[in-house]
């Protein structure tokens, strides 16, 4: 089974998942999934449509915002956004190893002003993923921001 590690209250982040995981999932109270991996990406990879098949039989939200590597997108970042403050209790956030997700929860919470910069490194830190790189974007992206 796939570990599912905190980023936050209520948001776990994961590598890929499975369906066996979206059982897990349900037994923890996600509410939704959300799939940063668009299908295709890796061989063997479960097919975004089985997955969200398995989840929604669970009884929980899906949604598939895919990413393509090194291809981030304000469009990407803000319907991670919205996802989020629109899930009605817990929600995971998967991608292949958890980075791309963790990194996009970041963004996201980071123009949301959820928590400060400092805490949102900290908090992917607990997590086993380093934000230090992502500093500046994160700054530039809160709503109190110098250069808005």
């Amino acid at each position: 089974m796939t570990e599912f590690l905190d980023l936050s209250a209520g948001l776990k982040v994961a590598g890929q998942i499975t369906e066996a995981d979206i059982s897990k999932a349900s037994h923890l109270g996600i509410g939704l999934i959300i799939n940063n991996r668009p299908d295709g990406e890796e061989t063997g990879q479960p097919l975004n449509a089985t997955l969200e098949s398995a989840a929604k039989a669970c009884g929980i939200n899906w949604q598939h915002i895919p990413m393509v590597p090194g291809n981030m997108t304000m469009d990407i970042i803000l319907s991670v956004a919205n996802a989020l403050a629109s899930s009605q209790g817990s929600a995971l956030i998967f991608c292949r190893t958890g980075t791309r997700s963790t990194n996009l929860w970041a963004l996201a919470s980071a123009m949301e002003a959820t928590d400060t910069t400092a805490d949102i490194i900290s908090k992917a830190a607990s997590a086993g993923y380093d934000l230090r790189g992502l500093q500046s974007a994160l700054e530039q992206l809160r709503p109190d921001s110098p250069s808005k």
